[in-house]
């Protein structure tokens, strides 16, 4: 593993068998975690026990499973399984996704998402902890009143399940410093760090908790390259899909936190080129800076200077995201494995 210091995931697949090969690869050069991601496809919590199979160091995490695409308690009972299956390694990442997926995909209503993950974090406690399952929530009523229902204890042994929150909404944020053991990241830039940090580090205050206590977790692409203007601006180009057609008109998650880290003009010019179908303008439009800061791009003195850049922000791991063949990728995960391993040294 990397070490005290910066520590370094991937996000892991087991779609296909290079797939497999690189999560495997990765626990031995060292990564601390491997993340399977949710969308509309394969679902992430099989492929982790099949990864968990293959595998016998490195933690395993879903980065996101859709809150509301199960009950509460079949994910608690989902999650003690696979923390069994695993060995102790498995880490549960958690987040409410938006109304195009809950309402279109899963045919959920889309409300209450502070409250809805509130709730779920709860219970997940409660049945992983072995407790009776009876909780009058706002959201969740167990059992339901008025029914046949009857208050279930787990068959289960107690298991303990870190819970980490994909937030970046003030509220959500608060939340995750409050109960979660980890933070999911997205569109986080060190130059900007406080506009995430706040919140998290206030939720924390107020639950008597600190920071320190949380693993602060952001993605970033990693490219080692000379040609840095190229890559900044076709990573920002990629940025046109998130900003334009992620959330709804009214509501954009992604673009609220773009704004608050000084880019609203821009996204809100981003956005409307995209809804107007003008995708190439669109994609043309997004500041090169996106691209910049939120990511590892250069060569390896630019990449070591804005590794200590997170470092120095209160990131505690980088889910490094790795384009390429098999090949390719281990050789840019080493490479930078290698150069946090030089600054975890500092």
């Amino acid at each position: 593993m990397t070490g005290p210091g910066l520590r370094v995931a991937v996000s892991g697949s087991a779609d296909g068998a290079d797939e497999v090969e690189f999560v495997r690869e990765a626990e031995r050069l060292g990564a601390d975690s491997a993340w399977v991601p949710e969308l509309w496809g394969h679902d992430a919590l099989t492929q982790l026990g099949f990864l968990a199979a293959r595998t016998s160091r490195i933690a395993l995490g879903t980065s996101i499973v859709q809150l509301g695409a199960r009950s509460p308690a079949l994910l608690a009972t989902s999650a003690m399984s696979l923390q069994q299956l695993s060995g102790g390694r498995f880490r549960l990442g958690i987040g409410v996704s938006g109304p195009q997926v809950m309402e279109g995909w899963h045919g959920v209503p889309f409300r209450r998402p502070v409250q809805l993950t509130r709730e779920t974090i709860e219970i997940i406690r409660m049945v992983s902890r072995g407790d009776r399952l009876a909780y009058p929530g706002q959201v969740y009523q167990l059992p339901l009143p008025g029914g046949p229902g009857r208050a279930l204890r787990p068959t289960a042994p107690p298991s303990t399940v870190p819970i980490y929150v994909a937030a970046i909404g003030p509220a959500n944020l608060r939340l995750c410093g409050e109960l979660a053991d980890g933070w999911l990241g997205n569109t986080f830039m060190p130059e900007t760090a406080d506009v995430f940090l706040s919140g998290l580090r206030a939720g924390a205050e107020a639950a008597g908790r600190t920071l320190a206590d949380l693993d602060l977790q952001v993605p970033v692409a990693v490219e080692f390259t000379d040609d840095v203007a190229e890559a900044e601006t076709r990573h920002a180009a990629g940025y046109a899909f998130t900003i334009g057609a992620m959330g709804s008109g009214a509501a954009n998650f992604y673009n609220e936190a773009f704004a608050r880290q000084g880019f609203g003009d821009q996204v809100r010019a981003v956005q409307q080129l995209w809804q107007a179908g003008r995708r190439d303008e669109a994609a043309r439009a997004v500041p090169r800076a996106l691209g910049a800061r939120t990511n590892l791009l250069g060569p390896a003195e630019v990449v070591r200077a804005r590794l200590r850049l997170y470092r120095d922000a209160g990131v505690n791991t980088l889910a490094v995201k790795l384009r390429g063949s098999l090949g390719e990728r281990l050789a840019t995960l080493g490479q930078t494995l290698d150069l946090v391993r030089e600054i975890n040294r500092e």
